[in-house]
């Protein structure tokens, strides 16, 4: 019915021309005194014709509308599934068309190298800086002062920022840097527990890591990006807190009894860039760590969920079951 009346809308001037033609007839008729009916007999044969010819063309036009909107909505126009044009105004249209298709074209391909020039400066980058930070480690390792040690923490957290930068990249770039394979939970837990026990010392953060005995099927090292994540933020958001690691089944959890995270902040933890309330009293955070655990959860088939309450701490929930695939 949609169609009918956008077509009926579209043609009504061709009613209207008829209608013209037969009182035009019927006023010529009557001047030569002949009888008017006869004006009527042709302007219904005129009418017939021209409803046999209106359903004709109404069912070529429906079936070029719906060719185009099963085109609508895909990721590139495909210009040789248009129908091919009837007319000069369609002809136009179709030149338009393909003027149009080849400006997005050129635009994506710039785009795309910019991209990939500004992923490849920032990947040297990374590499590059990572030279100093070793230099400053290696000066700073003998320094048994306070001064040493809380320069040694805050080049730890510059370490870590650098290989979050460097996990962005790559995973903003389409990486297939992932090797699937079974993993033992335990391992990744304690080596990612001696990689910021520093800060737990520092923060003088207790941590209760019970053993899980899971193996997940899963890569190893964007895994322990995920679990290195949460716990960088329990240490951050729990200070002289306590920070407990279990499992249940094949669900991971990593609690903290910190400061929480407000109610109104949580349905947007996991968005890029958003910090929240605890965010912006900390003007160190960045916003990209939850966001990043998130993408590689959902790259590696598992989930991640948090709850929190204000003042209470917080609970984080990693699934590492993966989905059943089913053969067909």
């Amino acid at each position: 019915m949609r169609m009918l009346w956008g077509y009926l809308k579209s043609k009504c001037w061709l009613l209207v021309l008829l209608g013209a033609c037969v009182g035009m007839f019927a006023w010529v008729l009557a001047l030569y005194d002949l009888p008017a009916e006869a004006a009527g007999y042709g302007g219904l044969l005129c009418l017939i014709v021209l409803l046999i010819a209106g359903a004709v063309n109404f069912f070529r036009w429906r079936k070029k509308v719906l060719l185009l909107e099963s085109l609508r909505g895909q990721a590139a126009l495909l210009l040789s599934l248009v129908p091919e044009p009837q007319n000069l105004e369609e002809a136009a249209y179709r030149e338009l068309l393909t003027e149009l298709d080849e400006d997005r074209r050129t635009a994506v391909s710039a785009l795309d190298a910019r991209l990939r020039e500004s992923v490849d400066y920032y990947t040297m980058w990374v590499h590059q800086i990572k030279t100093p930070i070793s230099a400053m480690r290696l000066i700073l390792q003998d320094d048994e002062s306070e001064q040493g040690r809380a320069l040694s923490a805050e080049l730890f957290r510059v370490e870590q920022y650098v290989e979050l930068v460097l996990s962005y990249l790559r995973l903003g770039g389409g990486s297939s840097d992932y090797v699937i394979r079974q993993v033992d939970v335990d391992g990744v837990l304690r080596q990612a527990a001696r990689k910021y026990a520093p800060l737990f010392i520092r923060g003088k953060v207790s941590l209760e890591l019970r053993e899980t005995g899971l193996k997940a099927l899963s890569d190893e090292k964007w895994l322990q990006l995920v679990v290195e994540q949460v716990l960088s933020n329990a240490v951050k958001y729990a200070p002289g807190g306590h920070v407990t690691v279990w499992s249940e089944g094949e669900r991971l959890f990593i609690r903290d009894d910190g400061v929480g995270i407000a109610a109104e902040d949580l349905p947007r933890i996991f968005e890029r860039g958003f910090t929240g309330y605890n965010g912006r009293m900390d003007k160190r955070a960045t916003g990209i760590g939850l966001y990043l655990s998130r993408e590689i959860c959902q790259k590696l088939g598992h989930t991640i969920t948090v709850e929190s309450e204000l003042g209470k701490g917080t609970r984080v929930t990693i699934g590492l079951a993966r989905p059943v695939l089913e053969v067909e």
